[in-house]
């Protein structure tokens, strides 16, 4: 028997909308696999709040913004028929902005949306949002990193315990940050926005980065959140001042017996000179050791580390590079950038953010790439009836199942990536609700990758990474063999691409805007489960060609457009991938 699925969903707003399913995260599943003698009716439900069921509207006149965790437990609906009963509860006239975490219990059935019943846990202010959130693999403990808290949540959404992270005096003209040495910036009161909630599994602890003192990161210890260090004293400590989520994404490499490694991808906010836009750090095991965070390597001709050149600042003002998602598959490890389009000309583009052309693109670098001559980045969507999705929006690295893997023409074993795009290659701040889910193999991503690179080492084309190198710069033939483990050289590097790498659609929504994803495997049938702009939890079973052909949809929550910059962050206890 598998343990019941647990899903948690983060969603946030600014704006007096429904909330924005933001991330979602699962532990287990219990049900069966439902044969209908004629397609099922796809069921959604919808969530809303109100004085009985929520007992959350009291809180909300004139809110601009909330957070609360709610538990939601739903039985089972009559599944002998071929229609089911739609259950919606109506909204409160005046909810307004609300953000929020919800813990979403599957139980034993392919069918939910009756018996609700609801506890919650807020913070101790309405403003302190939640911004992360992860799920320990083999406790199933919560960790929640807010606005200046860190929380730790048993199971059923019980505090277990919670650590301070703000506010603090702080000004961000200060560099160093003040805890270095005095500034001479006027000092004011300031929220720690968490940037960063990553377990490191092999030492027992959390990496929690905020946004205070130009991205200062903490160490917790799992158990007690008792904080084991805070590197502050060395510039490579501070990863990122932007205190926008959605903005940065990491990857911790373990090492068997060994230090680990921290990759870090983050937009910079017009510091290129002080951030670099991706970096891998040490992660000691020794949590006072000196080298904690510092770059892997770091000379005068070649660091673990790229920047952003000020030359493409000039050329594009609004140029910054937004991590939505990362991942370790392999030997590599891969994140998902969306980034303006850079002119090919010397001439410069100063307009505002909707006048650009964004670019969402699959990076990728060996785990043992100190001098990140690994690096490869290609663009990345998918097309539906001759519409183009380009605007990545959330991902998640999982495992296809039996029945899609056969689609797929892979094992059931390879890992595939779920991704969620909205239409156009314009609007990323304010995306369009035209939206789809696709799936990648990443075997087909390493493919396009060592094709790239084996042509560039052929001498065809340039390296195609304008606003790294600034021009068109040719590929150098060298009759070097390109295998599927392929590190690099010291040429033909860092590499870009335009060819773009197209996944398979699987679901397309045109006005209620898909915003995040995770999946699960249940005796060889992938389901995903996908967050919308309005509020639903839609289960979708990821089959081709037509994914809602064996399944129904199922329900539920509720999202917010107003805050795409906190986009998805979504987990699931890896655990379950295999099952």
């Amino acid at each position: 028997m598998h343990p019941p699925l647990t899903i948690v969903a983060v969603a946030t707003a600014s704006c007096p909308v429904a909330g924005e399913i933001t991330s979602i995260s699962g532990k287990g599943l219990t049900t069966r696999h439902e044969t209908c003698e004629d397609p099922c009716e796809a069921l959604t439900c919808k969530l809303a709040f109100n004085n009985e069921k929520a007992k959350v509207s009291s809180l909300l006149p004139a809110v601009h913004s909330l957070c609360f965790l709610c538990t939601f437990l739903a039985g089972p609906l009559n599944m002998e028929g071929r229609r089911a009963t739609r259950r919606t509860l109506s909204p409160h006239p005046k909810v307004g902005a609300v953000a929020a975490v919800l813990g979403f219990w599957l139980l034993a059935i392919p069918a939910l949306c009756s018996g609700q019943t609801f506890t919650s846990f807020h913070p101790e202010r309405r403003d302190w949002v939640f911004n992360h959130l992860t799920v320990h693999q083999t406790t199933g403990a919560l960790y929640i990193g807010a606005v200046n808290r860190v929380y730790k949540l048993s199971g059923n959404l019980t505090l277990l315990v919670s650590h301070d992270t703000g506010p603090e005096d702080d000004n961000k003209a200060c560099y160093p940050p003040l805890i270095v040495q005095p500034c001479s910036e006027p000092l004011v009161s300031t929220n720690n926005v968490n940037k960063l909630l990553l377990i490191d599994y092999s030492q027992n602890r959390l990496l929690a980065c905020g946004s205070l003192y130009q991205g200062v990161c903490k160490l917790l210890r799992l158990d007690d959140l008792f904080i084991l260090v805070e590197p502050s004293h060395k510039k490579e400590h501070y990863l990122s001042s932007v205190n926008q989520t959605g903005t940065m994404y990491g990857v911790i490499v373990p090492s068997q017996g060994q230090d680990g490694t921290l990759f870090i991808g983050t937009a910079v906010d017009g510091k290129q000179d002080y951030f670099p836009t991706i970096s891998s750090r040490k992660l000691p095991r020794d949590p006072e050791s000196s080298a904690m965070l510092d770059y892997e390597l770091h000379t005068d001709f070649v660091s673990s580390l790229i920047k952003i050149p000020s030359d493409t600042l000039a050329l594009v003002s609004h140029f910054d590079i937004y991590y939505v998602y990362g991942f370790a598959s392999g030997s590599f490890v891969y994140f998902l950038t969306v980034q303006p389009e850079t002119p090919e000309n010397s001439m410069s583009s100063s307009g505002s953010t909707s006048d650009l052309f964004y670019t969402s693109r699959i990076v990728r670098l060996c785990k043992d790439d100190r001098k990140f001559h690994s690096y490869v980045s290609l663009p990345v969507g998918c097309v539906k009836n001759g519409v183009e999705y380009r605007l990545l929006q959330a991902a998640y690295l999982g495992k296809p199942g039996r029945v899609l893997a056969a689609s797929l023409n892979i094992s059931a074993q390879d890992d595939v990536l779920f991704t969620i795009f909205s239409k156009g290659q314009k609007q990323f701040h304010r995306p369009p609700d035209d939206s789809a889910l696709c799936v990648f193999t990443i075997r087909d991503i390493n493919a396009r990758i060592k094709d790239r690179l084996q042509s560039c080492y052929q001498g065809e084309g340039n390296l195609e990474l304008n606003w790294l190198l600034g021009k068109d710069v040719q590929c150098t033939k060298a009759p070097v063999p390109i295998d599927d483990s392929f590190c690099g050289l010291d040429i033909n590097q860092p590499l870009g691409g335009s060819q773009l790498v197209t996944g398979h659609t699987l679901y397309t929504e045109t006005r209620d805007r898909m915003t995040s994803v995770t999946s699960y495997v249940y005796n060889g049938y992938c389901v995903a489960f996908v967050g919308t702009k309005s509020g639903r939890l839609k289960k979708l079973p990821p089959a081709l060609p037509s994914p809602l052909s064996l399944f129904p949809i199922y329900c539920s929550l509720f999202e917010n457009p107003c805050k795409i910059a906190l986009r998805a962050a979504v987990y699931l206890d890896s655990l379950l991938r295999g099952a």
